[in-house]
């Protein structure tokens, strides 16, 4: 482990290691999302959201709310 994570206690880490397995899950999320999606509902291109999905919290989320046609 880094010496970051060395100072932490084990509450803190279980704390960090659930907030990293729910922003995987997140953007796993927005990805199966966008892989079944018809591209008619997506604006722009999907291609150009591949990248912003991967932009922790902020991608997926912004590909939720101005990703997709309504």
């Amino acid at each position: 482990m880094g010496t970051a994570t060395k100072n932490l206690s084990p509450v803190s880490k279980l704390g960090l290691g659930v907030v990293g397995i729910l922003q995987v899950a997140f953007a796993s999320l927005a990805f199966w999302d966008l892989a079944h999606r018809d591209t008619r509902d997506v604006v722009g291109s999907k291609s150009v959201w591949v990248p912003v999905i991967l932009v922790n919290w902020i991608g997926p989320a912004s590909y939720f709310l101005f990703g997709i046609r309504r």
